[in-house]
């Protein structure tokens, strides 16, 4: 899935690729640790940056950690306080082995010092902000320019959608598109036109769709708490058509689960790019995901979220109430998006996240830290 952003956003390519590959939390991370070591051991770097709360995060947090290089932990800070999730334990263990701690918000820096973790001689803890704020200023007007997603799926009107999905294992077939006949009549018909009822440009420019996102295996993984959530999405798309982007490890459930016909309701797509998912959650209605940084985005592009969790390490967006915990029940996730419907959004707190120029400050750390520490010789 890594190919499309790189050529997307035109990132270098890395010097290196490990291709550690799937398999277990304990094996990925393992083959992580072994090649992060190599590279290291080779390259020979004044620090290491790690990001977020992968096991490729904790890989290079702890190769570091044991070649004595400094870690400098990017999203630093954050907590759900729900250890069965592997993402904490990632969490907990790269902060406490990191030098420098790069938060994201002034709650991080509070978790920080709760276990002891503040800004002194030997530790650097700075509220820098959200890297991914900057990347959602810098591209989401690009991604409006280049995208066509919309017009791809045929969003611009109600009922609208091309829905893709690979046939099972069993099928001999390949994949299958079925436009749906809404898509032909906008088209081809003229009645809003003939009864002068509403200017027809402005009906196909207003898109009306909900957007879902599923991917934690702690929902991917139950099949009863995916066929609940699936369920509702069914029962959402009564009202409007939903949208999931189909994650690979979310796709494999639904072939092994053999849960295709509770998706039935449900506009399944393949993964998409980053201007893709930009525009898509840009001009929805509502988005409902387990993600964590799609929880942001909502945020940021200030449509209303509802995460599929019982606990979210953003409480940021929860407490502003753009973003409501509703875990994978179907009747509590349908009554709480029906709900939150029609009803006048709330204001939105400026400044959370930082101002757009974490990255700067990221820099300007590093900087520092890098000049105090080596004399100012290199």
């Amino acid at each position: 899935m890594d190919r499309v952003f790189f050529e997307e956003l035109r990132l270098p390519k890395p010097d290196y690729h490990l291709g550690a590959g799937s398999g277990s939390h304990a094996v990925q991370t393992g083959k992580m640790l072994e090649g992060v070591e190599g590279v290291l051991e080779k390259e020979k770097p004044e620090i290491t940056i790690v990001y977020g709360d992968t096991n490729s995060t904790l890989a290079g947090a702890l190769a570091s950690a044991k070649l004595n290089i400094p870690v400098g932990h990017v999203e630093a800070g954050l907590r759900s306080y729900r250890r069965s999730m592997p993402e904490e334990t990632n969490r907990l263990l790269t902060d406490h082995l990191s030098t420098l701690l790069f938060c994201p918000t002034a709650q991080a820096v509070r978790n920080l010092s709760k276990e002891g973790i503040r800004n002194g001689d030997k530790t650097v803890v700075k509220n820098v902000g959200d890297v991914m704020y900057d990347s959602v200023l810098y591209y989401s007007q690009l991604a409006e320019k280049k995208s066509t997603i919309l017009e791809d799926l045929g969003l611009y009107t109600p009922n609208s959608c091309t829905e893709r999905f690979p046939r099972p294992r069993s099928a001999k077939r390949g994949g299958q598109t079925v436009p749906y006949p809404a898509r032909l009549a906008e088209k081809k018909s003229t009645i809003l036109e003939d009864l002068n009822v509403v200017n027809l440009q402005s009906a196909i420019r207003n898109p009306q769709y909900y957007l879902a996102t599923l991917h934690r295996a702690e929902n991917t993984d139950h099949p009863k708490r995916l066929k609940s959530i699936f369920r509702a999405l069914t029962e959402i798309a009564k009202d409007f058509p939903v949208v999931l982007p189909l994650h690979p490890r979310t796709k494999k459930m639904i072939e092994v689960r053999h849960l295709l016909r509770e998706t039935r309701g449900i506009k399944l797509i393949d993964p998409v790019s980053y201007f893709d998912m930009q525009k898509l959650e840009k001009h929805a209605k509502v988005i409902l995901t387990d993600s964590g940084g799609v929880q942001k985005e909502a945020y940021w592009f200030r449509v209303p979220c509802f995460t599929l969790r019982e606990e979210t390490e953003w409480v940021e967006t929860i407490q502003s109430r753009w973003n409501v915990l509703v875990g994978s029940e179907t009747k509590n996730i349908v009554k709480k998006v029906r709900h939150k419907m029609g009803r006048k959004p709330p204001p939105r707190r400026a400044g959370i996240f930082g101002d757009g120029k974490a990255s700067e400050k990221v820099v300007q750390v590093l900087s520092d830290y890098i000049i105090n520490n080596d004399g100012g010789k290199n």
